[in-house]
């Protein structure tokens, strides 16, 4: 008999949301999660129903299939019309003859998904004042209790809204930054509880943010998108007599300056609380004397609802420690890198200014502010001196470790101030640990790196005057970054931008969303950066089994590689303009990071290869039979060109360097096995000539460590790996690092700030070796997209006697942990429900089902001990 009882599926999601309000999606996609299931469980069936808020009902009945992962809308069952709300259960059978009961239920709701919903009129000041948010506020009766009310809102600019004196929502930053001229996102709220029968008032803050604020590198500009913020409100609330009132931005709101005087991304905020209007967002605020509004131009049909979560506060840390400068100054250490801004509690006489500067880093005891160039990053409150008063910005963010605190009223509060770590709410997915600590406190700055840069759009840092949306350094860590978080939403959300702001000839820009920038624009067919195109959107389906958004993005993928291709040689290698090759290579000097070891036109040609294959993998998926077979020949001959080119008659490369090695191994750039194993042999030979530290920059730090492994040489990527010298991945944290720095010496050894201009402390790009720590160091990677198959295969060495990989797959928790003890090597692993896994391990092969699994393996002395010299 199979064992119902044990057999429990979760509450089905949508798409990528978190929660089901306000998706823009009218057929979502569904997944579900088997909770707990008996060991080798495989689903043969499920069957999803949908019940309406009038108490409609539809079934699909049992329908044979084993998918559980972004499963299509049932054709059956009607679309969602817009504000339309559904409740989906979801149950399902095994191939053990098992069946669940019905699962909890998801309450999804859509949102406004035509331009004709929106009655609401973008609005802004009569009057703008440049640099200082504006608050904007209606008044309206409501004749009956309210039953239901959903705030529909979104802005040129940032907003936070109130309704009747309280906050609406969490999120911060809001609506983020998008190609705001193509999408531009809107929440949903359930405001039911904030309303009253008689009058209520709404209003909101509204600042410049991305819209209309400076931004950019060298200074930056102002007004990218427009010269005036707007607000755009839509507030339709159902009561108990049957009607429906709707309160929408329109001339008839007024507008007045309150007390944040100015606020910038790159500035900071000035608030001075002396200039607080009391009440004003409630019914009995009298506004009479308040400025009228104006309409602003707008496309409703820009309008989209987020595939993914907003930014919100998602921790508070209190400082470290409390240094004195040399100076005198009081810095505030709080012991981690990050992005957010600072939440003070302070009493004083009015008038007094408490100033607040940030930075990443100290020098010689003193904050050092010249890696941030042009942005300020100088937050200030001027005090109302009415008892204590609690301040946090809202309308910026900065990165920074490290806090100058001048102007604080000691004689009569002491110093109360936590760092608000800000970033998009995404759920963690992933986890490492192992036996050497230096090697968790690398993969832990990984992490916090990708926090610090995952402020909506995945940027290349926080501190600085840019925090722009470069499209190499998120190809290069998108599997890391998939391992980490649950970022499919976000990452969906922003290759969106891509294909509107990828130009009419294909090439994609170096920054997306995309932003007049010194040097870089307009932008060229560049390798690497470009490639985000194609190799995004693959590893979005390698890790999280979205089919979707390969056709959402195979227009944007076929014009890049067909751009490409049209610019190869007679012989037809891409020479084509120009490259930035292993960007940031460890040798080139610091004021110009493109001038790498290796050929850029070698990096180049490999990267059309790679790309060429991998979308003929995605015309495959997507059953375009004809380009596949396309896109297929087009690798084959990028390949061939790329060996008759860039590889000699003795099997060496023409630029005799790592990065071009790893890029011909991980690429399948060479001819046969015989091949293969030279060039790996070669690889190996570099890295120890290079007394086993980095040569490598963007294009060969991701790929070289599994390069050497597969090819054997094991012991020489660990040694790569773990190495402490500059320059090696733990350097930066022999010298007290909390994020992945942009270069591997943006701290000399003497303690100095390397003296290139650019010179970040917190940038991801460099950590995309963390992949290579969860797939072979642990050991655990997916085998089929999704993870519907796992690949268990941990290579252990290096002298580590321990390490740990667990992450939440699309499917459920797997987790291998290995460890070697008295000559047995011993791995367990968990494979989740309705997944298989291949197993690999020294001297076993085999495939096994969801469960606990335990495999002991003799391991010899020499394969262990202490760590390589």
């Amino acid at each position: 008999m199979p064992d119902n009882t044990s057999l429990v599926v979760a509450a089905p999601t949508a798409e990528h949301h978190g929660a089901g309000l306000g998706i823009g999606e009218n057929r979502p996609r569904l997944s579900w999660l088997i909770e707990s299931a008996p060991d080798g469980w495989l689903q043969r069936s499920y069957e999803l129903r949908f019940r309406d808020a009038a108490g409609q009902v539809w079934s699909t009945g049992p329908v044979d299939s084993a998918e559980s992962v972004l499963v299509a809308w049932p054709d059956a069952v009607p679309a969602l019309a817009s504000r339309e709300r559904r409740e989906v259960r979801v149950r399902v059978r095994g191939a053990d003859g098992s069946r669940s009961d019905w699962s909890p239920g998801l309450a999804l709701e859509a949102g406004l998904l035509s331009p004709d919903d929106v009655t609401a009129l973008m609005i802004t000041p009569t009057v703008p004042e440049l640099t200082r948010p504006a608050l904007l506020r209606t008044a309206f009766d409501l004749p009956a209790p309210v039953t239901r009310a959903r705030l529909y809102i979104t802005a040129h600019g940032l907003y936070e809204a109130e309704i009747n004196g309280v906050r609406v929502g969490d999120e911060v930053l809001a609506p983020g930054w998008s190609s705001y001229h193509h999408r531009l996102r809107y929440a949903t709220h359930d405001v039911t509880d904030l309303l009253a029968e008689g009058a209520n008032a709404l209003g909101a803050w509204l600042g410049e943010g991305w819209f209309s604020g400076r931004f950019g590198i060298h200074g930056g500009r102002t007004c990218l998108y427009g010269r005036h913020t707007g607000l755009l409100a839509q507030l339709e609330v159902d009561l108990a007599d049957g009607s429906r009132v709707v309160i929408g931005t329109d001339e008839s709101w007024r507008a007045a300056y309150g007390p944040i005087t100015s606020a910038g991304l790159y500035e900071g905020e000035r608030y001075d609380a002396r200039a607080e209007i009391d009440g004003w967002s409630r019914a009995d605020f009298d506004a009479a004397g308040w400025q009228a509004v104006q309409r602003v131009d707008f496309d409703a049909a820009t309008l989209c609802a987020p595939p993914g979560p907003p930014v919100r506060r998602v921790e508070s840390r209190p400082p470290h420690q409390v240094l004195t400068s040399p100076a005198g100054s009081t810095i505030l250490d709080f012991g981690q890198n990050l992005a957010g801004r600072v939440r003070i509690r302070v009493r004083g006489r009015a008038g007094t200014t408490v100033t607040l500067r940030h930075a990443e880093v100290l020098q010689d005891g003193e904050l050092y502010t010249r890696p941030n160039r042009h942005a300020t990053s100088l937050d200030s409150y001027v005090l109302k001196g009415e008892g204590t008063e609690e301040w946090e910005p809202r309308f910026t963010v900065h990165g920074f470790r490290y806090v100058e605190v001048t102007g604080w009223p000691t004689d009569t509060a002491p110093l109360d101030v936590t760092a608000q770590v800000l970033h998009t709410d995404m759920r963690r997915t992933g986890w490492f640990a192992s036996s050497d600590e230096t090697l968790d406190r690398f993969h832990e700055n990984v992490r916090w790196s990708m926090r610090g840069n995952f402020v909506d759009i995945p940027t290349d840092c926080p501190q600085r005057d840019e925090r722009l949306g470069w499209t190499g350094d998120i190809q290069v860590f998108g599997p890391t970054a998939s391992f980490l978080y649950d970022c499919a939403g976000f990452l969906t959300s922003w290759l969106a931008d891509l294909a509107h702001d990828q130009y009419a000839d294909g090439t994609v820009p170096f920054i997306v969303p995309a932003i007049p920038v010194p040097e870089w624009t307009p932008a060229w067919a560049a390798a690497l950066w470009g490639d985000a195109a194609v190799l995004v959107p693959w590893t979005l389906f390698q890790r999280f089994g979205d089919r979707g958004v390969l056709r959402a993005q195979y227009a944007s993928a076929r014009a890049w590689i067909d751009l490409v291709a049209s610019q190869r040689d007679d012989d037809g290698v891409w020479r084509h303009g120009r490259q930035l090759g292993d960007w940031l290579d460890p040798a080139a000097p610091p004021e110009d990071p493109w001038q790498s070891r290796t050929e850029p036109y070698l990096v180049a040609q490999a990267y059309l290869a790679h790309s060429s294959r991998v979308l003929s993998l995605i015309a495959r998926e997507l059953g375009e039979d004809a380009h596949e077979e396309h896109y297929r020949r087009l690798a084959d001959d990028a390949r061939a060109a790329f060996r008759r080119t860039f590889v000699t008659s003795g099997g060496r490369m023409t630029s005799d360097t790592q990065t071009a090695y790893a890029l011909a191994l991980r690429f399948g750039l060479l001819a046969d096995a015989a091949a293969v194993a030279a060039a790996g042999e070669r690889l190996a030979e570099l890295v120890g000539k290079d007394g086993h530290r980095i040569a490598t920059g963007f294009a060969g730090t991701p790929e070289v460590c599994d390069a050497l492994a597969g090819t054997g040489h094991h012991d020489t990527a660990y040694r790569l790996l773990l190495q402490r010298a500059c320059p090696s991945w733990l350097y930066p944290v022999t010298q007290g690092a909390t994020t992945v720095w942009e270069r591997w010496d943006s701290m000399l050894p003497d303690g100095t700030v390397n003296p290139g201009e650019m010179t970040s402390f917190n940038h991801y790009a460099l950590g995309a070796v963390a992949d290579f720590l969860h797939r072979t160091v642990a050991g655990l990677a997916p085998a089929a997209p999704g993870y519907r198959r796992l690949r268990i295969a941990p290579r252990p060495g290096g002298g580590l006697t321990h390490a740990r990989a667990r992450h939440l797959t699309p499917y459920g928790r797997a987790e291998v942990d290995w460890r070697v003890d008295g000559g047995t090597l011993t791995v367990t692993a968990t494979v989740p429900p309705n997944t298989t896994a291949d197993i690999d391990l020294p001297g076993l092969t085999t495939r096994v089902g969801s469960g606990d699994h335990r495999f002991a393996l003799p391991w010899p002395a020499e394969r262990g001990g202490t760590r390589p010299a």
